[in-house]
């Protein structure tokens, strides 16, 4: 389409600032009343299409042209505007984790992009499908280092090396065909964030209606018979077997729920799989409860999960360990490689060896649920010794419901949450991931919330990472996002300085900390706010907070370097015979 053609909503408007705007000539009146989208109305409608209802951001000049769109959009889309652009980010990532939905979100290029960029680091590592929407500086202009505002060497490629697919659109009529292939990349094989980049002058431009069609759901990979077949057989010989979830199965609870009492075996997971087989069941347990039979476990099946824990953290396994693996992502058969390597989607995975196990299996194997009773409440009993925060941690269970969504930070309570915290349903539990990216998870639990209006949702946090989001407290009051923050104050950054006190002759560098008052702060933002001394009290004031239906901060006040160190379950030792 030559420039003549082209024309922006601005246009349409009588006024633009496009450097590409061209006066309409040689059409007749009946050209010019022919139903036209711009670039941002056509990326708004394929965001509808593709069933997304709400957008975190926030606008700017750039960006016009979207934000317009999105308001347009009327009650199909609800676009809330964030205080940083670190906070939309993190919305998205909440929004996607808990629901699996896409979250996305929208800002200025440049500065504006890169704010998000631990956001899209989290989404990578822990395989969320979030969406950055983002412009870019005049098209003629980019790459030309002429210093315009937001301009970055090369936007595209800094995105492309934080996200798994990244694209540019550089037309009006490419717009549809871009943003379904960014859907099918993100929703494709192994889950993970993707980015759009739009030029300032091409978010304006426009073309005739064209009606925005969904891309549909490609089906996940069959499982290969011939390995399920000699997965099958490996573990109709298994003596004590261990299933280990991750992220990759959060849909996948009733087939490894099937799976664990075919071969009776334990299901555990480290962060991001927590609650896909329920820990009210004796087939569920923590990873502090499965690392107590982990010596004589002879076959280990990873669903869904890059197996972190037993490989990184426990750095030991026993000798003639058998590894089966179920995973839709090829390359992790090659960067850990299985015994046994079926690629696939956890589902269909677990379900094609639960019914080639029943095909081959000559009786019911006899029960383990006392066993795995009872090795669930000796590591409860040794992980009590974790103080102050395992006793917080259980007033918070209690007050919870089972369905309450929670949502962990870097931090001592956090670090112990992972196995001192019960969790019951699969995407109740949000972790950041590997990246354990310090100050996400109130922001994250306010996407969180958003996402889950009728559920309730806590955000627990250390007095450090609270700060990197506290200005986000304002959305919060502003939107009536609903959740209930827990703010564990120990004035430090409690790991950084336990291990500078352990590793560096007690010598500490910047990480004890001067906070404000977190009770007042948070009023001032029109928050709810509580401060308690003692688990009894925290269960008082959660149960206040909760029933207030209102946005609320508690702070929890723990003296500097009281805290038991949570790392011996996280990191143990080897076992003796080793």
């Amino acid at each position: 389409m030559s420039t003549e053609s082209i024309t922006t909503s601005a246009d349409l408007r009588t006024q633009s600032t496009s450097p590409l705007q061209a006066t309409p000539r040689g059409r007749s009146t009946s050209e010019l009343d022919i139903p036209r989208s711009t670039t941002g109305q056509i990326i708004a409608d394929s965001l509808l299409a593709h069933g997304v209802d709400t957008v975190f951001g926030i606008p700017g000049v750039h960006t016009y042209e979207l934000t317009d769109a999105l308001q347009r959009a009327g009650d199909s889309m609800t676009f809330i505007p964030t205080r940083h652009e670190q906070g939309a980010g993190y919305m998205a990532y909440g929004y996607a984790k808990s629901t699996g939905k896409p979250g996305v979100y929208a800002v200025v290029p440049g500065p504006g992009m890169l704010n998000s960029s631990g956001a899209l680091c989290t989404a990578y590592g822990a395989g969320a499908p979030v969406m950055c929407l983002t412009g870019n500086v005049m098209s003629d202009l980019i790459g030309q280092g002429r210093g315009q505002v937001h301009e970055l060497p090369d936007q595209l490629a800094t995105m492309r090396g934080l996200t798994k697919w990244a694209a540019r659109i550089e037309h009006p009529n490419a717009a549809a065909d871009t943003m379904a292939e960014a859907f099918k990349q993100m929703r494709t094989g192994r889950v993970r964030p993707v980015a759009v980049e739009t030029p300032w002058d091409v978010f304006g431009m426009s073309v005739p209606a064209q009606n925005v069609t969904p891309v549909p759901n490609q089906d996940p990979p069959k499982p290969d018979p011939l390995a399920v077949e000699r997965a099958a057989e490996i573990l109709r010989h298994a003596r004590n077997p261990l299933i280990w979830v991750g992220g990759g199965a959060l849909d996948a609870g009733e087939s490894v729920l099937e799976l664990a009492e075919l071969l009776q075996a334990p299901v555990t997971s480290f962060r991001s799989g927590k609650g896909i087989v329920s820990e009210k069941l004796p087939y569920g347990m923590s990873f502090a409860a499965a690392h107590k039979g982990w010596k004589d476990v002879d076959v280990l099946i990873g669903i869904g999960t890059r197996l972190e824990m037993p490989y990184l953290h426990w750095r030991w396994t026993p000798p003639g360990l058998k590894v089966i693996r179920i995973d839709i992502d090829p390359s992790e058969m090659v960067r850990l490689p299985p015994d046994l390597g079926i690629v696939s989607d956890s589902d269909l995975g677990a379900r094609a060896l639960v019914k080639q196990l029943t095909g081959v299996m000559r009786s019911k194997r006899p029960t383990r649920v006392d066993e795995f009773v009872k090795q669930k409440k000796a590591a409860r009993n040794a992980f009590d010794a974790i103080q102050p925060q395992v006793d917080y941690l259980s007033s918070i269970r209690k007050v919870l419901p089972d369905d309450g969504i929670f949502v962990e930070e870097v931090s001592q309570v956090g670090f112990a949450a992972r196995y001192a915290f019960p969790v019951y349903e699969p995407r109740s539990y949000i972790s950041c991931g590997y990246q354990e990216t310090l100050g996400f998870g109130f922001n994250t639990a306010l996407g969180v919330k958003v996402a889950n209006p009728d559920r309730p949702v806590v955000s627990v946090c250390g007095d450090g990472g609270f700060l990197f989001g506290i200005q986000e407290l304002a959305t919060a009051v502003q939107h009536r996002i609903n959740v209930v923050t827990i703010v564990f104050n120990n004035n430090a950054y409690g790991n950084v300085r336990r291990d500078q006190l352990e590793n560096f002759d007690g010598c500490v560098a910047g990480a004890e900390l001067e906070n404000p008052d977190f009770v007042r702060l948070s009023e001032s933002f029109g928050a709810n706010a509580y401060r308690v001394s003692t688990p009894a009290d925290l269960e008082s004031a959660l149960s206040s907070a909760l029933s207030t239906q209102a946005p609320a901060v508690i702070e929890v006040p723990v003296e500097r370097g009281s805290e038991a160190s949570p790392w011996p379950f996280i990191q143990p030792p080897p076992p003796d015979n080793s």
